[in-house]
Order: C-alpha cells, then structure tokens, then sequence
C-alpha cells in the first residue's frame, strides 16, 4: 500500500513537471513581449526620451504637458466618441445578424460565409478596400450618390464627416466576427425553452425578447468588454485610410493614434508618448472595473 502511494506521488510530480513545461514558453512569452515592456513604458513616462539612450528623469512634466495638449483632449474626445457610438452598433448589429441567419431560411449557409468574410480580413486590407470605396472622386458610395441626385461627399477630408466614416468601417469590421458568439450563443440555448413558450402562445417577438435576449446577458456582456477594449485601441483604420497631411487626420486622431505620431514619428517625444499610452492603459483599466461591478448586477446566476 506505501509502495502505491509513493508510485502515485511521483506520478504526480512528473504530471506537474511536465504541465510546468508546456506553461513555461508561454509565461516567458508573456514577461518578454507583454509585462516588461508594459513596466518599460511607464519609466520612459517620467523621462524626456531622445533618439538614443534613456533620457533624463522629468518626473511627471509629460503628464502635466498632457493637460494641457488641445490635440490630447481632442484625440480623448475621439476616442470616446467611437466607443460611445461604435460600441451600441457593434452590439445591435451582431445580435441582429445572428437571429437573421439563425432562422431556417434558403441559402443560410451562404449569408454565413458573406457575414464572416470580414473577420478573417486584414485590417490593412479593409483599410484599403474602404479607403477606395469612400474616395471623393472614384469611391462607388460618391458615384451612387450622383446617381441618386445628390451632392459628392469628402468622407475622409471633410471633418464634419471622417469620424463617422471611420465609425462604418469599424463596425462593418466588427460585427462579422461577434455576429459568429452571438450565433454560437443562441444555438446553445435550450430549445425546450421557445417549445414551451410557443405552447402558450408567445409569438417571434416575445420568444426574442423574452427567451433569447436574456439568456444571451453573459455573452453580450462579454461582447460589450471586448468590443470596448477593442475600440479604444483603434489605430490601423485611422492611419490607413486619412491623408495624414490634412487637418481631418488630426482631427479624427484617436489616444492610440496620437501615441504613435509622437513615440515614432517625433523620436524626440517618446517619453511623452509613453505618457500617452499609460493614460489609455488607466482608461482601459477604470472602465473593465465599473463594467465588471455591473457585471453583478446585470448577469444573473442560478444562485
């Protein structure tokens, strides 16, 4: 009998050996590319940074210069603006598409393929495709717009409309992929639940808002945080699609964008960048917790 138990508790170490070396390459990874730059970063912060070299010490000059930046504040206002409109429509959309293409209609398949085309698109690519599409002079949406008597828009130079047409192409790259959770989401709910409804006498209508959309709460909860994340951090359809040589680039500039003029394009205000970056971390990190304190209140367990 002691012969087992020893036999069984090397067993066990050798299982944790071998379960600390598959983690082992992964924490590394973690501390390399992730953890200590992220410390890295809030040192450069408190320093003027050059080309080369570590800087000087400044203490919190960078972040008192950050209150004081017109193109910060507008590049934070922007920031929220696309969190604030992107984030609903993100949501709406997916749920929407979901319910749509999980009914029983002809060609579902297909219209399944069409909605997750986006997702496993390059941002670059989207970038691209959309920056041809909104073109003032050769861009499609301009020559329908003729052909329905209306007037060209400059919807990437004029800046009464940049935001918004960023705004479209964040969601139309968006909702593809979380159309897909959703999707997945509804066909893991009980259909017990809609037979005994529509026994009673619910109808779509009520069998949605009544069945589907609640026990939905935990993955359009889930949605909303990584939506939000996701938003925050826009940068690639901003950069790739303005001229950067007109106002409209400033002015539709988000936290991440700003960041990148100032930590590479200007090397001699990396320290003010980093500054920049710490701020949309601290962001990031206040609204994860108020969404995680809702979180009690909003999704309900079986407790």
């Amino acid at each position: 009998m002691k012969v087992k138990k020893e036999s069984l508790g090397r067993l066990k170490r050798k299982e944790a050996i071998t379960a600390y070396i598959f983690i082992v390459p992964m924490f590394l990874g973690l501390m390399v590319f992730s953890v200590v730059p992220f410390v890295q970063n809030i040192l450069y912060s408190f320093r003027k940074m050059g080309t080369f070299g570590n800087g000087t010490f400044v203490g919190l000059s960078n972040y008192q210069k950050l209150l004081q930046d017109e193109t910060f504040w507008l590049a934070l206002r922007n920031t929220f603006f696309y969190a604030a409109v992107g984030v609903p429509l993100v949501i709406f959309f997916s749920i929407f598409f979901a319910n749509l293409v999980n009914k029983k209609i002809r060609g579902r398949t297909l219209y399944r393929t069409l909605l997750y085309i986006p997702a496993i698109t390059m941002p670059a690519a989207i970038s691209i495709l959309w920056r041809w599409i909104l073109n003032y002079q050769y861009g499609i949406l301009n020559f329908f717009l003729e052909k329905i008597g209306l007037q060209r828009i400059s919807w990437l130079g004029d800046v009464h409309y940049v935001r918004w047409a960023i705004i479209l192409v964040l969601v139309w790259s968006m909702v593809s992929y979380y159309t897909i959770i959703m999707l997945a989401a509804m066909q893991g709910i009980d259909k017990s639940y809609y037979e005994a409804a529509r026994i009673d006498g619910a109808s779509n209508r009520q069998l949605f808002f009544k069945i589907t959309l609640p026990l939905l709460g935990p993955m359009i909860f889930f949605a909303i945080i990584m939506v939000t994340m996701g938003i925050l951090q826009i940068f690639d359809f901003i950069y790739l699609m303005v001229d950067r040589t007109t106002y409209s680039y400033t002015y539709s500039m988000s936290l991440v964008t700003y960041f990148y003029e100032c930590a590479f394009n200007k090397s001699s205000m990396r320290g003010y960048g980093a500054a920049i970056s710490v701020v949309l971390a601290l962001i990031i990190m206040v609204i994860t917790i108020i969404q995680m304190i809702v979180k009690k209140y909003w999704i309900k367990t079986g407790d």
